[in-house]
């Protein structure tokens, strides 16, 4: 009796109580804190990657980091937005216990990853003639081509990365994923060491190590979903799903038209995930190339490239929080508990605006310090350190509104944050930008206040 009150108590459209609310905290930080340490991760791996580059020559990391900022926009961007459509089914399917869902959903978006690859391939193949139409340097583009060709495998190794994430997320499986990711990562640097330093394989050495590393991470992740026997225990029926066979799901996972039936369904979500996703991400290149129309465009570039690394650094958190709320909202909405999912996500924005404010305390007290970890040019050092503040103060909006998309993305409504995204960055974002910068002639400061 004790319980039921209590359960219905929980239920009621009363506020929350104290102990609910830190109940709640301590479910999502749970799940944050080690996906934030793999954000890390995977960023320090990217940081590698342009060590090497940049011990290699001015060539190879101009070279490099124009491809590693075509594979993003073109690329990675898209796996990361379309794998994204999955959130709201796993985990509300999780949730509501329905295992046969929540395991045909990671089947289908591995198929529609590996249709979307295709079209990615061509453009990563064609780099060298669409850098040159655009009027970039030869042998910068040369350098570049190389570099996406023997990146092309990592496209196959992320049609199965980005779905196990979302899938294993999904059902709060957290810290495997953080440990794997290290495990990886681990190798990244001897990897690196040995194909550019020993055996001199130059760029695509760089790029054959960044694949290396993420096909580790993949065999590490499929390792552990089939030691656990997480696979096993979710077809077991376990639950108020009803019991499953072995068989049946593997009859159903076989049949094509049972895997191909669902693609349409799951597209429709997956589509908007990715144009929200996507259109933030690729605003951040658009400011690369609006500094270099600047005054000083080899100093506004560089500055951007230093801050943009800084902003994918602040990003590893409010990411962490949309992924994680993402999939508590939705596991609350499977399980019919709609008080605890909103309870999850007011108790995630509260996070949100948290990190946003200790973004603006450390980009205002430490911005000379942080300026002068890249760079001991004078010029650059104080007009990143100028800038640090304003990006800071943007992380103010720009967290909330990041885990705002997670959760309306565990709610099934990505469309809301893809408008939310176009409208923000692109109808008044870039307007306002391009006004300060060029129109009232800030310069380069204006392009971040936007």
């Amino acid at each position: 009796m004790e319980d039921k009150i209590q359960s219905d108590d929980f239920t009621s459209h009363k506020n929350p109580t104290l102990p609910q609310v830190i109940e709640e905290l301590k479910e999502l930080w749970a799940m944050v804190l080690p996906i934030t340490a793999m954000n890390c991760l995977v960023y320090v791996r990217a940081v590698v990657s342009v060590l090497f580059l940049g011990r290699l020559g001015s060539l190879e990391l101009a070279g490099g980091a124009l491809s590693i900022g075509f594979t993003n926009i073109t690329g990675y961007s898209v796996m990361v937005g379309l794998a994204s459509g999955l959130e709201p089914v796993c985990s509300q399917a999780y949730g509501s216990k329905n295992w046969d869902l929540l395991t045909l959903s990671l089947h289908r978006m591995v198929v529609i990853l590996l249709m979307a690859s295709l079209p990615i391939s061509l453009l990563w193949i064609n780099l060298g003639p669409i850098m040159l139409f655009m009027g970039q340097n030869p042998e910068i583009t040369a350098t570049a081509a190389e570099y996406c060709l023997y990146a092309l495998p990592d496209l196959l190794t992320n049609t199965l990365l980005q779905p196990l994430r979302v899938y294993l997320r999904s059902q709060r499986v957290t810290k495997p994923m953080m440990w794997c990711t290290l495990a990886a990562v681990a190798f990244h640097v001897p990897l690196n060491y040995w194909l550019v330093m020993v055996k001199h394989w130059g760029v695509p050495g760089v790029a054959i190590a960044s694949v290396v590393t993420n096909l580790i991470m993949v065999v590490l992740l499929v390792g552990y979903v089939w030691v656990s026997g997480m696979l096993q225990k979710r077809v077991s029926g376990d639950g108020d799903g009803g019991s499953t066979t072995m068989v049946a799901v593997v009859a159903q996972s076989s049949s094509v038209m049972e895997l191909v039936g669902g693609l349409g369904p799951l597209m429709r979500v997956a589509v908007p995930s990715c144009l929200g996703i996507c259109l933030e991400w690729w605003w951040y290149e658009i400011v690369i190339v609006m500094g270099g129309y600047l005054e000083n465009p080899k100093l506004a570039v560089a500055a951007t490239g230093i801050l943009i690394q800084t902003t994918s650094l602040m990003y590893t958190v409010p990411m962490a929080l949309a992924g994680c709320v993402s999939a508590r909202v939705g596991n609350e909405l499977g399980a019919g508990r709609p008080y605890k999912a909103r309870l999850a996500a007011n108790v995630a924005l509260a996070c949100a605006f948290v990190v946003g404010a200790l973004n603006v305390a450390w980009t205002v007290i430490l911005k000379e310090r942080w300026a002068g970890l890249f760079t001991g040019y004078e010029p650059l050092k104080v007009l990143v350190a100028s800038v640090m503040p304003i990006v800071g103060l943007c992380e103010l909006g720009n967290c909330p509104q990041t885990t705002g998309c997670g959760i309306l993305r565990g709610t099934g409504r990505p469309a809301v944050g893809a408008h939310v995204n176009l409208g923000s960055f692109y109808f008044v974002g870039t307007p306002v930008a391009v006004g300060l910068a060029f129109w009232l002639k800030i310069g380069f400061s204006g392009l971040w206040f936007a």
